[in-house]
């Protein structure tokens, strides 16, 4: 009965929010919006009228994946989840796959909207892409994910086609949040392996789309922060949290939050457990000025996942926070670490560097981040304690001061936020940005077509 009763309260919070969305779609398009033309140029969005079996239907399906999860609890405030406690302000149990959800709530905030398809630079397709593809990854449909969004295109081309014909898609773009090799099964497997074939469909082929980790050459995905825990409604509670960042005290060298790595097989987190473990017994203060030289939070099986407290306080009072790639090379916990202040340490570049080039600039990565190859260290023995020892006091400090310059551009900002902490540009803003410009760069024959 504590069961049901949970799942009534859950499905209740869900349609809420789904009424919310509705309410502030249709006021969106006959309010008068105070940005000016000026400011809009080159900038205006239209957003896809879509069903809503593509989007918030979707989610009353949020317990049916078991093999997956249940992520009905996490649907609450638009996406960011449940508060971590009732007196928090900045702090919630959020889930990395509704970004899609998170995404769609801000979008309906941004100030250059139009209602005029004619007149927009971009077209956003408010398509939950990642929920929706649970059904061919863990449910009934798993033999054919190579459907995985015929249905959308179907609708694109039967529900005023004009707006996806002007330029054949090369205009549009989206949110799917899960690693883009997730949608990259090829479309000529037989059988079908893990995945499903969006990214292979020809039909999605001029549509940018914004994912948390993208593969390694294709064009038309680029990487977008994975969401994190914190999202201040105002400036107060922003600036408040930079000055925790800022005071809190380093006692630990380095610090690891994840799971994995027991194993007898050589890879970067057995060489980081054992590492840690010997380091922890044969070294003092006296001789590293740490209380603790390494610092491991267990995470494994997901406990860490909705529990930001478990790892947001040990990674304050860490100085480094180790990023080894998990079952992709990207993870949350780079951009946790970085919401924390603790300068990332990353095993390959495929973790972050040729990923998140809109978000963290490429040419600033020594300026925030340190970089040890993982052959180095598996295999031919480097420490990862003698490479961070070596680097200066005065070198390390301006390196977290760097890591805590990039916290707002990381960060996704609570759904009607203030104006003031509006003026701080962050990763959803970052992210329209960098796709209003990709839209932009495309050649005049590709807009023309």
């Amino acid at each position: 009965m504590a069961y049901l009763t949970h799942f009534i309260l859950l499905l209740l919070i869900n349609l809420a929010s789904s009424q919310q969305i509705s309410n502030t779609e249709s006021s969106s398009s006959t309010t008068t919006n105070p940005t000016t033309t000026e400011d809009c140029n080159n900038r205006w969005i239209y957003i896809r009228n879509l069903p809503s079996r593509f989007n918030l239907d979707l989610l009353t399906n949020c317990s049916e994946y078991p093999i997956f999860d249940n992520f009905c609890p996490y649907l609450a405030n638009h996406g960011l989840g449940q508060k971590t406690h009732t007196k928090s302000r900045s702090w919630y149990r959020t889930d990395p796959l509704l970004l899609e959800l998170i995404f769609h709530r801000r979008i309906l905030e941004y100030p250059c909207l139009t209602n005029d398809p004619n007149v927009a630079n971009a077209v956003f397709l408010p398509y939950y892409g990642a929920i929706d593809s649970l059904k061919y990854l863990y449910g009934p449909d798993v033999n054919s994910s190579f459907q995985h969004g015929m249905g959308l295109f179907d609708f694109l081309q039967s529900d005023e086609p004009g707006i996806w014909n002007r330029h054949m898609g090369h205009d549009h773009f989206l949110v799917m949040s899960r690693p883009a090799w997730d949608f990259s099964q090829p479309l000529d497997n037989d059988p079908p392996i893990w995945g499903t074939s969006f990214l292979e469909l020809p039909e999605f082929y001029n549509v940018t789309v914004l994912v948390p980790e993208g593969r390694a050459w294709p064009w038309q995905e680029h990487a977008v922060p994975y969401p994190t825990s914190f999202h201040p409604p105002n400036l107060a509670c922003f600036e408040a949290w930079i000055q925790r960042v800022r005071r809190s005290r380093r006692v630990s060298l380095m610090l690891f939050a994840g799971g994995g790595g027991i194993g007898a097989s050589p890879n970067i987190r057995r060489s980081i457990r054992t590492e840690c473990e010997n380091a922890n017994t044969s070294m003092t203060k006296d001789n590293t000025g740490y209380s603790q030289i390494c610092h491991i939070v267990d995470c494994s099986n997901g406990i860490c996942e909705h529990d930001p407290i478990r790892y947001m306080r040990p990674m304050l009072q860490a100085t480094f926070c180790l990023q080894p790639q998990g079952d992709t090379p990207t993870r949350r916990s780079t951009f946790d670490a970085i919401t924390a202040g603790c300068i990332p340490v990353f095993f390959e570049e495929m973790s972050a560097r040729s990923q998140y080039r809109w978000h963290l600039p490429e040419e600033k990565y020594p300026e925030f981040s340190v970089f040890i190859p993982k052959e180095e260290v598996v295999f031919k023995g480097l420490k990862i304690l003698d490479v961070l020892m070596g680097i200066p006091r005065s070198e390390v400090r301006k390196m977290r001061e760097s890591v805590i310059e990039l916290i707002p551009r990381v960060m996704y900002r609570r759904h009607g936020s203030s104006l003031g902490l509006r003026t701080k540009k962050d990763a959803f803003d970052t992210a329209i940005d960098g796709a209003l410009q990709t839209i932009k760069d495309k050649p005049n024959d590709l807009l023309e077509q």
